[in-house]
């Protein structure tokens, strides 16, 4: 399927669910097979300032706004209570890329650079976990 062809299909809202099935060649091939994972925990310095949690909060939201994030979840703590449950950080920064180049892509744009040179002087520490693997 060329290009336009692609476009004209999307377009239609076929490719949407709205009449037809995904033909056997096409959209579904065009689709990323593997899934880029970037997970970050953020430990601020002060964790018990509102203020901090706040501005590195603002932060996050203009860094989700990098244009080969596929997805991105920010979160807190959940009040689960097991052994193996870690809950010191302050917020989590899960974001999802069709590919590892997409992510470096990501590690490399001005709006990444802004965070880090913005708000780097709020948290003690970060702890990255990457991972990739099929997509499901």
């Amino acid at each position: 399927m060329n290009e336009q062809s692609r476009r004209a299909f999307v377009k239609s809202g076929v490719a949407a669910g709205l009449g037809a099935a995904l033909p056997a060649t096409g959209m579904a091939e065009m689709a990323p097979k593997e899934l880029f994972t970037h997970h970050v925990f953020f430990y601020l310095k002060n964790p018990g300032s509102e203020s901090d949690k706040a501005k590195l909060l603002e932060g996050l939201n203009k860094l989700a706004k990098c244009p080969t994030i596929k997805m991105v979840h920010i979160g807190t703590p959940a009040k689960t209570n097991r052994e193996v449950i870690q809950r010191d950080y302050t917020y989590s920064w899960l974001c999802f890329f069709d590919s590892p180049a997409d992510e470096e892509s990501y590690q490399k744009h001005p709006i990444h650079d802004d965070f880090r040179n913005n708000y780097a002087s709020l948290w003690e520490k970060v702890v990255i976990y990457d991972s990739v693997g099929p997509k499901r």
